[in-house]
């Protein structure tokens, strides 16, 4: 699904959308579930991008279906790898996820990736991309802005055309996570890409309110 020129959601994935982004270097964001590698690289020849025009690969947070396939997209791909310092020894598998989702992680098995780079602080040096940290959804979850694109990660979720509110159960700290959804309503977006859910146009400050009581 095209976004905009230079942004695709990969169908692929759709139900927890991996993005693709066209800019002065083109990157993933995120990478699905395991298993899913295949369908990114259709998606990828569908759109007209060998695997080795893949630059960098951007993740958002440490959850089995955001970083399923990422072993075998590196291996395909080469690209370069970033990932918050909260998240990369749960994505190494150095430690376990917590509650629920040590369950996925051990019904649904992941590949343990090659290389993994820490984000800086702020403006990563890809294109335009801003790194924001915003954590409660896991220890280091990070939303990327890329001009005004907001890709959410799992900070929140759409439906039905309204920005809600993930599974607490999902969350590593819901407090901490509405303090995140606070730092966000500071900006303006026009469009917001989530994992869960379909993207967004907004055009402005998102309302956030009902999503931190």
């Amino acid at each position: 699904m095209q976004i905009t020129s230079e942004v695709y959601a990969l169908d692929s994935t759709r139900g927890n959308y991996a993005y693709l982004v066209m800019g002065e270097e083109t990157f993933l964001i995120d990478t699905g579930r395991p298993g899913q590698g295949n369908g990114i690289l259709n998606d990828l020849e569908t759109i007209g991008i060998k695997p080795d025009k893949i630059q960098h690969i951007l993740i958002t947070h440490h959850d089995v279906d955001h970083v399923g396939s990422l072993a075998f997209m590196q291996s395909e791909t080469k690209a370069k790898t970033w990932a918050s310092a909260g998240d990369i020894p749960y994505i190494y598998q150095d430690i376990k996820r917590p509650g629920i989702k040590r369950l996925i992680s051990f019904i649904m098995r992941v590949e343990k990736p090659d290389k993994i780079n820490t984000y800086p602080d702020g403006k990563l040096g890809i294109d335009e991309v801003e790194v924001i940290s915003t954590p409660g959804h896991t220890p280091g979850h990070v939303c990327l802005l890329y001009k005004d694109i907001l890709f959410a990660g799992d900070l929140f979720k759409t439906s039905r055309g309204e920005i809600t509110p993930m599974n607490s159960i999902m969350n590593w700290d819901d407090e901490v996570l509405r303090s995140s959804l606070e730092l966000i309503q500071g900006y303006e977006f026009s469009w917001v890409c989530p994992a869960h859910g379909e993207p967004l146009k907004v055009d402005g400050e998102l309302d956030l309110e009902n999503l931190m009581k």
